[in-house]
């Protein structure tokens, strides 16, 4: 029995669509840490994808997130799978399919992930809503002592109980309920606003999975090497990866700071459009 076997090739001779995404991702990053060196300027925080409905979103985001990277070893982990798989695709589709499969995986992936994040934070903007329009001290304290600041970092829980102003208490002391309760109506529209900033989607993970799934089903008999010595076809390290990524985000892995759901999305989008190119082919358009 035969087995395809796979090898990436030499930097010189990538297609153009691979090596100019090689290129910008280094360049953003090289950028985002000279900014942040020099200017102390969060080039993530304008450029990464931010919840829809935050203030700080933009349409361009979902482009410009996947040139984003938080650190050398998210950007090398990313880049070195688009150099192994990428390569293979864009010489097989050509650059201006790969490209479009590329683009709408990553674009494809945000989504899947803000709408798992949307129905995960439902609970708490319905809450916070409904107290600015009736709010009440009880209703008050017991958000403070909830989980609904889960949303954030231990710090920031921490830096939330720890602002409410002394005019808040002073209020309380001096009866003065209806005072008061505007301090919590404040402070609640405060919260709400960094609560629907403190998202921030970077990587172009969504579309690296997207391609090692594209990979998967076109080239599906192929050896990989896993750690550069497990054989493995394919298909099979697509599924087992799949797997992987559909049990961390359901268990709710986020202390490992990784989005898992846009993993999923980039691979869904990946097969949904691989599927219609298929089905298309065969129509003859």
């Amino acid at each position: 029995m035969s087995y395809q076997q796979y090898r990436p090739s030499s930097f010189s001779i990538l297609p153009p669509v691979v090596k100019n995404l090689l290129i910008l991702n280094g360049l953003f990053y090289l950028a985002t840490m000279a900014l942040e060196s020099q200017y102390k300027m969060d080039l993530a925080d304008l450029l990464g994808l931010h919840f829809p409905l935050s203030e700080k979103f933009h349409p361009y985001q979902f482009i410009t997130y996947m040139f984003m990277h938080g650190s050398f070893m998210h950007l090398f982990f990313n880049m070195f799978a688009l150099w192994m798989f990428g390569n293979v695709l864009e010489n097989y589709w050509g650059p201006k399919k790969f490209l479009i499969y590329y683009l709408i995986t990553g674009i494809g992936a945000a989504l899947i992930h803000y709408t798992v994040v949307y129905f995960q934070n439902l609970s708490t903007l319905e809450f916070i809503n409904a107290y600015i329009a009736n709010p009440s001290l009880a209703d008050f304290h017991d958000f403070i002592a909830s989980d609904h600041i889960r949303g954030f970092s231990q710090e920031m829980v921490d830096h939330y109980n720890a602002i409410i102003p002394r005019s808040f208490n002073n209020a309380l002391m001096a009866n003065n309920t209806e005072e008061a309760l505007r301090i919590s109506v404040d402070y609640m529209q405060i919260y709400k606003t960094d609560f629907l900033n403190a998202p921030v989607v970077i990587g172009a993970s969504g579309s690296v999975f997207g391609i090692l799934l594209a990979f998967g089903m076109l080239f599906p008999n192929t050896l990989l090497y896993v750690y550069f010595a497990i054989p493995i076809k394919a298909k099979w390290f697509v599924m087992i990866y799949g797997a992987m990524e559909l049990f961390s985000g359901i268990r709710g892995a986020t202390d490992d700071n990784v989005a898992h759901f846009a993993h999923l999305g980039g691979m869904l989008f990946g097969f949904i459009l691989i599927k219609y190119w298929q089905k298309s082919r065969n129509r003859g358009f």
